[in-house]
């Protein structure tokens, strides 16, 4: 079906560049599917609306459509393909007849500017014909459509060279996400009387949303299911509220970019989960976002900012402030990342204190690492991210984590970057992996223990100190002494520099380690000389910076109250795990190596980080040099060979 509905872009190569086709191609097929739906009652439609005689139709209409929508025009894409003359303006008239919701979200594909300019390019009568030829677009049910919609849109995505992340989701990636969001409340979901919120805060065409809605009613068909979602992308926002007007779905999505126009203030959700782009910048709305991190835990940004060119955290954090208090039912969060929010960012950064302050908080439940090559338009290894506010009591002050970078398979096409899948059965041993992860934490002998760690929340903290070592000075006058002296701006602003400079000069080539004595030795030349001695702060510095020189045998400098100063150039940093004596893992990892060292406890901060990648690491024994060896000289041999037959 996708196929066919993309080959539509035949008729419109010359006209239209690649990027744009999307922008018939997808409001077209979102007409085409609307007119097959409303086929079996448009009679019914034209009969009623003919028949009433009053201002507010719309509910009546929509009883008569057996739909929340309904098309009152006497066209339809059969009569519209066969009047080629009045093509463009029967198609209008069908538009027009629209009721008001559909014509909102048509009104999103800007689509009147996209009839004038293919029927200026004569074509778009070809175009209705294409599509009015079509067959079963009403018989596709809902999940059917949405992959039809998001292969066009990953196509045109492909087409714009789209932001990683960006639209659509993976339907097996979905599946699991749902799965791990929702599998530890299914006793609680499949009680009587169950009323649930579902938000996507970057929803894209809503496959996340109508599977998270179908995984529920599998468990529990009663449930009255309400899904929400904001998106910013116009088309994506018409198509995913389209298929919400076809499921007669209750809950709203909202048009508009998260981060400066929230479309749920002040309300709260059951279950999220978002696949937010992946390393997108908020420079846009950058003034909105630190406006609103002013008011700090009164608005949605008070644990910080990332840095400028990545908005993960602050997707994750808007999902957090709409969490359902703990106090209620409590909520339950997914959100897919890249790699960089696990440990971008220093001690007391942006990230490090986001990531402290969801951690200290213990809202962290688990971070699943899965197998790259998942994504149409990026290979990158994805994460996602696992949080509650209303953790099981045996988890609480501890985070899972799972590596399941082994768990796929190979497709048998590849579709842009995506070459690889989780199949069914790796979707279940991941979910019941992950459920069951104290106990596979617990027992070495299970074949999956080294796929699961468990560790505290505090694991992940670290203070970050700074380890100085003393400043060792000589001091000397060469060549480059009286270079650094010439071009000086501070000596040149004093105004004696040359005369300084050459009282200097006879003793080029002295040496001395300590710096009394190149005071003495250099006052003494610049009297003999005829010069001035710095008087000044400036001059002087510019005068030691100079001649002196770092060296490991040279005098230890100290400041006027006899502090030892540290060498800036020597300066070195140690992460020491939170729960750990500083002084302890200094007189440890430290002291043995430079005995004089010594720790600035003032420059000392916390930092969060979560090394994913560490806690899996496996030491894996490097191969014989002897294999390496003969390796190379049979790979020499080949080389040789291939040489010889070209040479002849």
């Amino acid at each position: 079906m996708a196929s066919d509905i993309w080959s539509v872009a035949d008729l419109l190569r010359g006209d239209y560049k690649r990027h744009e086709y999307g922008q018939v191609i997808l409001p077209f097929t979102l007409l085409r599917r609307l007119d097959a739906v409303m086929a079996p009652t448009r009679a019914t439609v034209r009969t009623r609306n003919a028949s009433l005689d009053i201002q507010n139709k719309d509910r009546l209409l929509e009883i008569a459509a057996k739909l929340p929508f309904y098309n009152v025009s006497e066209q339809d894409f059969t009569t519209i393909a066969a009047d080629a003359p009045n093509v463009a303006k029967n198609l209008r008239d069908y538009i027009n007849g629209f009721s008001s919701n559909v014509r909102q979200i048509l009104a999103r594909f800007d689509l009147d500017n996209q009839i004038t300019r293919l029927a200026g390019a004569k074509i778009l009568y070809q175009v209705v014909g294409r599509f009015a030829a079509m067959r079963d677009l009403d018989k596709l049910s809902s999940h059917d459509m949405g992959y039809v919609f998001e292969h066009l849109i990953r196509k045109f995505a492909e087409d714009s060279n789209e932001t990683a992340g960006e639209h659509f989701t993976p339907r097996e990636v979905i599946k699991l996400m749902v799965n791990l969001l929702i599998a530890p409340d299914a006793d609680t979901i499949a009680s009587e009387g169950q009323v649930i919120n579902i938000l996507d805060p970057a929803c894209g065409t809503g496959g996340m949303l109508t599977a998270a809605e179908d995984h529920i009613k599998s468990i529990n068909p009663k449930a009255e299911v309400y899904l929400f979602g904001q998106e910013i992308n116009a088309e994506s926002w018409a198509v995913c509220q389209s298929d919400m007007l076809m499921r007669n779905q209750r809950g709203r999505i909202y048009f508009g970019n998260c981060f400066s126009d929230d479309g749920y203030p002040n309300q709260t959700f059951d279950y999220m989960l978002a696949n937010p782009p992946f390393g997108v910048e908020w420079k846009k709305v950058k003034e909105a976002v630190e406006d609103e991190a002013e008011l700090g835990h009164a608005g949605r940004f008070g644990a910080g900012t990332p840095r400028i060119n990545d908005g993960s955290f602050l997707f994750l954090q808007h999902m957090i402030s709409k969490m359902e208090p703990v106090e209620g039912k409590g909520a339950r969060l997914a959100i897919v990342f890249n790699g960089s929010p696990l440990f971008t960012g220093a001690a007391e950064s942006g990230e490090s204190k986001i990531r402290q302050w969801i951690l200290e908080n213990d809202w962290l439940e688990g971070i699943v690492a899965l197998p790259d090559q998942l994504f149409y338009n990026t290979g990158i290894s994805t994460y996602f991210w696992i949080l509650s506010n209303r953790k099981a009591a045996e988890l609480r002050g501890k985070v899972i984590l799972v590596d399941a970078r082994d768990q796929w398979e190979k497709m048998r096409k590849s579709l842009g970057d995506k070459r690889k899948q989780i199949s069914d059965d790796q979707i279940d041993h991941i979910t019941k992996l992950y459920g069951d992860a104290l106990k596979v934490a617990a027992d070495p002998g299970r074949s999956e223990h080294r796929s699961v760690k468990v560790l505290n929340t505090r694991d992940f903290g670290y203070h970050r100190i700074t380890i100085e070592r003393p400043l060792k000075l000589r001091f000397e006058i060469t060549e480059d002494t009286l270079a650094a002296l010439e071009n000086s701006k501070a000596l040149a602003k004093w105004g004696e520099q040359a005369t300084l400079i050459e009282a200097l000069r006879p003793l080029l080539g002295s040496v001395w380690w300590t710096k009394r004595e190149a005071a003495n030795a250099m006052h003494a030349s610049v009297v003999a000389g005829g010069g001035l001695w710095p008087g000044n702060a400036a001059p002087l510095k510019a005068l030691w910076n100079a001649v002196s020189v770092s060296d490991p045998k040279g005098e230890v400098q100290k400041a006027k109250d006899g502090t030892v100063l540290p060498d800036p150039d020597l300066r070195d940093y140690e992460n020491v795990p939170l729960d750990e004596d500083i002084d302890a893992y200094c007189a440890r990892e430290v002291s043995p190596h430079v005995p004089d060292a010594w720790i600035d406890y003032d420059k000392t901060k916390i930092g969060y980080e979560i090394p994913f990648t560490r806690h899996f690491y496996v030491y894996s024994l490097p191969r014989p040099l002897a294999e390496i060896d003969a390796e190379l000289r049979e790979l020499e041999s080949q080389i040789q060979k291939l040489l010889n037959k070209v040479t002849g």
